[in-house]
């Protein structure tokens, strides 16, 4: 079985507890205008170009079969529309101005790069994250990919929208130790001219997830002009807080089945990978918020009795 991976970090401590590798998959049915990892929202491959890296040596124009580079007046011309991601122009491009942007790999290529770090998981409780882009778009390889992860004694964890058939998120939760969901807004319109798709799925998701023993950390990316008021984010708290006690009058009261909430604060590092991309930055005027402010945050996410975290 293969799929398309658009990276895979190791050492990575803020997808789950512990020392991770966490495996970033193509595809993404949500538009979320800040999205930080905009190389992981179109779901084939892709030509990434950094045009102040280009030595203007030709070598893309003479490789590329549809004629999708060109160079006038010493500019290098790069026709996405003519491009269909074979790869060739980043395999000829000596200064690393052309890049191919996910691969194709079967399920035994990832276990044998995340198996490389075993001993740092087991000897900080870490273990595989399975991210995006958005898992569950490609839900058998990587049900498969935390099958083997599993038959190997390691610790599993899924980070998604949530915004998938009931069906397509069940059929991971036998292989998955821990699911993280983002929720981005309690509003349903609101939700959808942020990320271009309604809530109404995501939060019956986060229900039925309530009615079950798997972990779950819900995740909020605190975004100006989107849901950075005390009042929004004391919507999403009462929410996952009613969650919680959906799962309690379920019987499920241990840390096992814990539910949570972590605050992630919004930044711009991803400006330099939209402009790359050929794709509009629309968050370019946002400003990040500060300490106090997630700190303020935070608070109301407390007195909602919700454990939270935040950075």
């Amino acid at each position: 079985m293969k799929g398309i991976i658009f990276d895979i970090q190791r050492f990575s401590v803020h997808d789950g507890p512990g020392i991770r590798t966490t495996v970033f998959l193509k595809g993404c049915p949500l538009r979320c205008f800040w999205c930080h990892n905009p190389e992981g929202i179109h779901p084939g491959l892709e030509i990434r170009f950094l045009p102040d890296r280009c030595i203007g040596c030709g070598e893309c124009q003479a490789a590329c079969p549809q004629g999708a580079h060109a160079f006038r007046d010493g500019v290098h011309l790069f026709h996405r529309e003519l491009c269909q991601a074979c790869g060739r122009c980043a395999e000829v491009c000596y200064a690393e101005a052309l890049e191919l942007v996910g691969r194709i790999m079967t399920v035994d290529e990832v276990i044998e790069e995340v198996l490389r770090d075993r001993v740092f998981y087991e000897t900080s409780e870490g273990g595989v994250t399975l991210s995006g882009g958005e898992p569950l778009m490609q839900r058998d390889f990587s049900r498969a990919i935390l099958e083997r992860c599993k038959a190997e004694g390691l610790h599993t964890a899924i980070e998604t929208a949530a915004y998938a058939h009931w069906e397509d998120l069940a059929a991971l939760l036998p292989v998955t130790d821990l699911v993280i969901v983002d929720i981005k807004h309690m509003d349903p319109e609101r939700h959808r001219l942020a990320t271009g798709v309604s809530n109404e799925r995501i939060l019956a998701n986060a229900r039925r997830l309530a009615q079950t023993e798997k972990p779950v950390l819900f995740r909020v990316p605190v975004i100006p002009t989107v849901n950075d008021t005390p009042e929004e984010i004391k919507a999403i708290a009462e929410f996952v807080h009613q969650l919680a006690g959906l799962r309690a009058g379920n019987g499920v009261s241990s840390p096992a089945g814990s539910i949570e909430l972590e605050l992630l604060p919004f930044h711009r590092m991803a400006a330099s990978k939209y402009r790359s991309l050929g794709m509009e930055y629309r968050a370019a005027s946002l400003v990040a918020p500060d300490k106090e402010k997630m700190a303020e945050l935070a608070a109301v996410v407390r007195s909602c009795g919700v454990p939270v975290y935040y950075r």
